[in-house]
């Protein structure tokens, strides 16, 4: 079985880790991969966007499944132009329709489907450049903060929480006159949620579904959660306040509708479901939507999976996931990134990277590095994922902290205090 992982990230990279720990006989190929795939996985240098020249190496090397890890190629349609392509037929694609992936790429849609199949979520109103008046109206009428989502995918920076009125206003007429280009022609406006944020993932074969590991991550660049967003700098599985019974509430309020929901409206979806949520007096509120799995989330949930992934890959592949057996395992996982100076920002790049051969007790996952006249250099904001293992979070926390110290290169930067505020809410 050969295998194809598009994207270039710490989640593909956490993917083909756990893959190449398969018991069948599987040849992987990352597109294009980094540094860190190249160790366990074939390599090649094909952007996930050129959809002809992803058809190009599927049939060179004789591909029979493509897991597709970023959520810009499923918006622009990938598993449409696999599945419809009559020389790949037979390709199994891991990944949502287009129609699926605007469970991600449109809030607007998400928040009609969760409105339309009962799921709680935050109340809402739509609008665009046209009923920029009525958008100031529903806003007096708010208690701020105030939240505002570019309706598109906008890289993970279309969100603005904003607790001045007319700060908001004028963010509002920013975005709505293009500041996220098309992915902000329409801005969903909705109440503020108090609580505290987790992610819940899936598997689906479009008819059932297998429970993931849960996760929280932290977006905010310093410590405190203070500073701007980020792409995340860090995260931790399993999540201490997530307690059976809240995850029973997860799975009856928003897993088991949402499933539905996509069967009653007619979209075949295949692949992973990221729920974030927001744990409000305990009670779960879907926050967003993602069609794929989560980074860093991805490098603290892979290794916390004891059974075989591929096995779950082929349940929805072959529709009978409902049949296959995932172990999660009791340990927890924590991950810290290391990210470039500036980051968030404007940040070099090119630094070299010295110490990861010396980790041992640590999981590295790359997530920005190349290599450059032989030697391991810094290619994007954030850097290396640190994940380690242990039978409580302590542990796995000294442990990827003390991993982190061994590492370093120009401008390195990374929250210390990954989990601290979960140390009280355990039960």
């Amino acid at each position: 079985m050969n295998i194809l992982i598009l994207g270039s990230g710490g989640r593909e990279h956490a993917i083909t880790w756990k893959l190449a720990q398969s018991s069948r006989p599987l040849k992987l190929f990352v597109a294009p991969g980094n540094p860190g795939t190249a160790g366990v996985a074939t390599n090649l240098p094909v952007d996930p966007l050129d959809f002809e020249r992803v058809r190009e190496v599927i049939l060179a090397n004789s591909i029979s499944m493509v897991v597709v890890g970023p959520e810009v190629p499923l918006a622009e349609g990938i598993a449409d132009f696999i599945m419809s392509d009559s020389a790949l037929a037979g390709v199994e694609v891991i990944g949502p329709c287009r129609a699926g992936a605007m469970l991600e790429g449109s809030k607007d849609f998400a928040k009609g489907f969760m409105k339309r199949h009962g799921i709680p979520t935050a109340a809402y109103e739509t609008f665009t450049p046209g009923t920029f008046n009525d958008a100031v109206s529903f806003m007096r009428r708010m208690k701020p903060p105030y939240v505002l989502k570019a309706d598109g995918l906008a890289a993970g920076k279309g969100v603005l929480i904003i607790n001045d009125f007319d700060e908001a206003v004028s963010e509002l007429r920013e975005m709505l006159g293009g500041r996220f280009g098309t992915a902000g022609s329409k801005v969903v406006i909705e109440e503020y949620l108090r609580g505290i944020e987790m992610s819940a993932f899936v598997i689906t074969d479009g008819i059932s579904y297998r429970i993931l590991p849960e996760a929280k991550d932290y977006k905010r660049i310093g410590e405190g959660d203070t500073g701007k967003n980020t792409g995340g700098m860090g995260a931790v599985s399993p999540v201490p306040f997530a307690s059976p019974s809240f995850l029973e509430k997860v799975e009856a309020r928003i897993i088991k509708p949402t499933i539905e929901g996509l069967k009653l409206e007619g979209i075949d979806y295949r692949g992973f479901i990221f729920f974030g949520l927001m744990n409000t007096g305990g009670d779960p509120y879907v926050i967003e939507y993602n069609a794929r799995l989560g980074d860093p989330e991805t490098e603290v949930i892979m290794p916390r999976i004891g059974s075989d992934l591929y096995d779950l890959l082929e349940g929805v592949a072959q529709r009978d996931l409902a049949s296959r057996r995932i172990e999660i395992l009791p340990d927890t996982a924590v991950t810290v990134m290391m990210v470039s100076g500036g980051y968030p920002d404007s940040y070099g790049k090119g630094f070299p990277v010295s110490g990861v051969e010396n980790v041992t007790e640590s999981i590295i996952f790359h997530a920005g590095t190349t290599m450059k006249d032989g030697r391991l250099v810094t290619s994007g904001g954030r850097v290396i994922a640190v994940t380690s293992l242990g039978p409580a979070m302590q542990e796995a926390l000294d442990k990827s902290y003390s991993s982190v110290r061994k590492i370093s290169f120009n401008g390195m930067n990374y929250r210390k205090d990954i989990g601290s505020d979960l140390k009280n809410r355990i039960v």
